[in-house]
């Protein structure tokens, strides 16, 4: 398979829901249309920001049909695949591709923490699920499974698997991966606060979580560091650090859309057991939102 042309922003999009914790599809498809209109490179809908696992089956369809509807064709749109078996996945996979998608961000299956070989079987499975193209999304922190540099090396034969998300917290993988595979994936930062970092050593495009809430400030800050205009993004960086701290907490969803919210951009509704801040805590994570709001640099 020829890799697809991935780079840049893509946001991981959250899922709007209203007070009853049903969906609000035009909101979502809003949203949607908002980061697209603000330069993002393409778009991840059911993502662990996207709440996936919070869905029914069918739900999810419905998510994937109204954002198809919304994206139009403008930027590449993937969905994640989060599911608890491996049948499943499959089930998921062909029934993306049934519908139109450009790709499939697989994670591990949910719940069970598979070791190495069974890993990399899931893996193969849902690549040759589909004629989808497929980034494969490591999150040890998160999930408890951990995709090695020397997986990626094994999963290199695998022709759909063409990109990686790299979320184990540790940028020393980017250099890691690229000595082993060479230019064998599309490489992605998928750690909002490390991403200058590990686009500095080779990861060509950042699935993030907070340009949910500030998408120009996001692309402004891509841009400048493609550039090499170190100084001038790292500026921004600083600006935009405290609120990409938070998109490491095991609340980050929560986290996420009350600065989405703050901005005019999603309400914070998310579905249990995802619970809405309270007390100190969500004074705290307002504090550092609104500071950062009043502080926004001019682009």
């Amino acid at each position: 398979m020829t890799k697809p042309n991935w780079h840049g922003v893509f946001p991981a999009a959250t899922t709007h829901f209203k007070a009853d914790y049903s969906h609000d599809i035009p909101a979502f498809q809003t949203h949607l249309d908002k980061m697209v209109k603000a330069g993002v490179h393409g778009m991840v809908v059911l993502g662990s920001v996207g709440e996936n696992v919070a869905h029914e089956y069918h739900e999810k369809m419905t998510v994937l049909e109204a954002a198809k509807e919304a994206i139009a064709g403008r930027v590449p749109l993937l969905s994640g695949v989060a599911e608890t078996t491996t049948a499943l996945a499959c089930r998921y996979a062909k029934d993306c591709e049934r519908l139109g998608l450009d790709g499939l961000m697989v994670l591990p299956a949910m719940v069970y923490k598979s070791d190495p070989r069974e890993t990399l079987a899931h893996f193969r499975s849902v690549a040759r699920a589909s004629g989808l193209p497929v980034m494969i999304y490591n999150n040890p922190p998160a999930y408890a499974v951990d995709v090695t540099p020397e997986m990626f090396v094994e999963l290199a034969d695998e022709p759909t698997v063409v990109s990686i998300k790299e979320s184990s917290d540790n940028p020393r993988r980017i250099t890691d991966i690229i000595n082993l595979t060479g230019d064998r994936y599309v490489l992605f930062s998928g750690v909002d606060d490390l991403v200058m970092e590990c686009a500095m050593l080779g990861a060509v495009g950042w699935i993030s979580g907070l340009v949910n809430a500030f998408p120009h400030e996001n692309r402004a800050l891509w841009d400048l560091i493609i550039a090499g205009k170190w100084n001038e993004a790292l500026a921004i960086y600083r600006w935009y650090t405290p609120l990409l701290h938070l998109d490491t907490h095991v609340k980050l969803v929560q986290y996420i859309k009350l600065c989405a919210q703050e901005t005019g951009l999603c309400s914070e509704t998310t579905r249990p057991p995802r619970l809405a801040l309270e007390g100190a805590e969500r004074e705290r994570i307002l504090g550092i939102i609104r500071k950062s709001i009043a502080t926004r640099p001019v682009l």
